[in-house]
């Protein structure tokens, strides 16, 4: 998974420290935020992101791609500030072949 893709950031913490910035500054936390990931059509892989928003109030859409090779996963979920948005990122990049939008 390669966050920096289309980045200006040279790496992936000054990456988080810019998106905690942003986070702060146009949301009202706590609140209810939208992730969305983009992944292999593959129940293990939507399993693994799941189990990243255990414990965490969440209601959730896939959709697969035209020829099902991705599905797109979008997940509305209840955090409380911008760290635990933060945090929630950097468990799902740590899965292979997920790419964060």
């Amino acid at each position: 998974m390669d966050i920096l893709q289309g980045n200006q950031h040279a790496n992936p913490e000054d990456f988080y420290i810019s998106l905690k910035e942003k986070l702060e500054n146009n949301h009202d936390f706590p609140e209810d935020y939208l992730f969305k990931f983009i992944i292999p059509t593959d129940d293990a892989k939507l399993t693994e992101i799941y189990r990243v928003f255990d414990g965490i109030k969440f209601t959730l859409g896939n959709r697969e791609s035209k020829n099902g090779k991705y599905t797109a996963c979008n997940i509305n979920a209840f955090v409380l500030d911008a760290d635990q948005v933060v945090r929630i990122y950097q468990e799902v990049a740590k899965i292979e072949n997920v790419i964060l939008l």
